[in-house]
């Protein structure tokens, strides 16, 4: 599932895609709220319907955001749309 450039989710506006891999996609987006880049992990449908893979994504994503380091992206919010 590719997201095309200009497509809006929510206050994010898809520039276009950085990565993919087995759970999803990686997009370079604009936050037009905040007016900054952001990256935008995708999840594919069939990941997002099994909840212990929701369930390890999110604890992954509340760990990785107590990290503070220059090499490590900081993860700012975790949405469903």
């Amino acid at each position: 599932m590719t997201i095309a450039t200009g497509t809006k989710l929510g206050r994010y506006e898809i520039r276009s895609q950085l990565g993919k891999g087995g759970m999803g996609e990686v997009y370079l987006a604009h936050d037009t709220k905040l007016d900054r880049k952001v990256a935008l992990k995708i999840l594919p449908a069939e990941v997002a319907a099994h909840q212990d893979r929701m369930r390890r994504f999110v604890q992954e994503a509340k760990t990785a955001s107590g990290l503070n380091h220059p090499n490590i992206l900081t993860i700012y919010e975790i949405e469903q749309i």
